[in-house]
C-alpha cells in the first residue's frame, strides 16, 4: 500500500468516525425511539460486553484457555461485584491465574 493509499484511508476513516459521532446529538431530537426499544438497546450493550469477556476468558486464539484463565476472571468478577477497588479487582484476578498456573493448572 503507497503512503498515498495510506494517507487517505486515515482521513477517510477519521471522516467516517466524526460523522458517526456528530449524527447521535444531531438526531436525538428527530428520532424517537420507544421506552422498550430504549431498554433493549441497554441491555444488548451490556450482553455483547459479557459475551467478549466470556468469549477471552475461555479462549486463548482459537482453543481452550485452561482452568486458571477463567479461575482469575471469575475471582476478579467477584471482587467486582462486591464493588472492590479496580486495583485489586486486577491484582486478585492475576494472581490467581498465576498461582494456579505455578501449581500445575493450565
Amino acid at each position: 500500500m503507497s503512503a498515498t493509499a495510506l494517507v487517505a484511508a486515515v482521513f477517510v476513516l477519521g471522516a467516517g468516525t466524526f460523522a458517526f459521532r456528530y449524527a447521535g446529538p444531531m438526531l436525538r431530537d428527530r428520532v424517537t425511539l420507544s421506552p422498550r426499544v430504549e431498554q433493549l438497546l441497554g441491555v444488548s450493550a451490556i450482553v455483547l460486553l459479557a459475551a467478549l469477556v466470556a468469549t477471552s476468558a475461555v479462549l486463548d486464539g482459537r482453543e481452550f484457555a485452561g482452568v486458571a484463565k477463567p479461575a482469575g476472571v471469575a475471582v476478579g468478577a467477584l471482587l467486582a461485584w462486591r464493588r472492590a477497588p479496580f486495583v485489586l479487582v486486577v491484582l486478585a484476578a492475576a494472581a490467581t491465574a498465576a498461582l494456579l498456573r505455578l501449581v500445575g493448572v493450565p
